[in-house]
């Protein structure tokens, strides 16, 4: 095979959700297992609000390439470098957060996609095609094509402005955040707000409208989640290492500290 297929896009085009885990406290590469064996279709490495470097989350990616699961990276920001260097070794994705404008999604389009679309350069070897040597031409449609974009808006000017980033060429996913969007709405944490509501409306109808997919991270109350996938979010931040390991902890020492002694 020429190219490691992602495994996310493919769902998204048939229709189906892409549900993807958070990872923040994890350091060895078995995360990536881990996530595809509980079901999941990609990883949300996240470097914008971990520690994790730029070695460390392409290990990270390498491994889940070989998995079979989707290594998304949240960059910590929208210098081209971010999202070059842990696309050269072995990311399929970027998730570029605080993307309030066209501009600003046409620039992280820029740094993700090689041209036409875009001007990234050019890196020799790349894991996404297993290494193989492949013309240069067909190498950069390849992996152009692989490559997973994902812009999030996370303030009111974004999601007004939601129409007109759906519609900028190499986006692929808009992705809601809500923990920063009802930060800037002056509603922390209220996600059940109609006006949440009204901004997941905005987003699934810019992305039906221009062929994009939308998403949410966020939110993790299972009705509320239920409630906007029927809104039409198909990109959905289902959790995090984080919080499925304080969970699962939490319910644990709840039961053994019922345990009749």
């Amino acid at each position: 095979m020429d190219r490691v297929p992602n495994h996310t896009k493919l769902r998204l085009a048939a229709g189906e959700l892409a549900l993807g885990m958070g990872v923040r406290q994890s350091r060895t590469v078995d995360i990536a297992t881990i996530a595809k064996t509980s079901g999941f279709d990609w990883l949300f490495i996240d470097m914008e609000h971990s520690s994790l470097d730029v070695d460390l989350a392409s290990q990270i990616a390498m491994a889940s390439l070989g998995a079979g699961i989707t290594p998304l990276v949240r960059v910590p920001g929208h210098e081209h470098y971010h999202a070059s260097r842990v696309l050269d070794n072995g990311a399929q994705g970027i998730v570029a957060p605080h993307v309030d404008t066209v501009e600003e999604a046409s620039r992280i389009v820029r740094a993700c996609r090689y041209p036409p679309l875009g001007h990234r350069s050019v890196a020799g070897a790349q894991p996404q095609l297993n290494f193989r040597s492949v013309p240069v031409g067909e190498a950069t449609r390849i992996v152009n094509e692989e490559t997973l974009v994902v812009v999030m808006l996370e303030t009111p000017k974004a999601i007004a402005g939601a129409d007109a980033i759906a519609q900028v060429e190499g986006v692929d996913v808009l992705l809601i955040g809500t923990n920063d969007l009802c930060a800037e709405m002056g509603i922390p944490g209220n996600f059940s707000d109609a006006r949440v509501e009204d901004a997941y409306r905005k987003v699934v109808a810019a992305c039906r409208k221009h062929g994009k997919y939308p998403g949410m991270g966020g939110v993790y109350e299972p009705k509320l989640m239920e409630k906007f996938i029927g809104l039409g979010m198909r990109f959905i931040l289902s959790g995090s290492d984080f919080s499925f390991l304080m969970a699962g902890a939490k319910a644990r020492a709840e039961f053994l500290r019922g345990v009749k002694t």
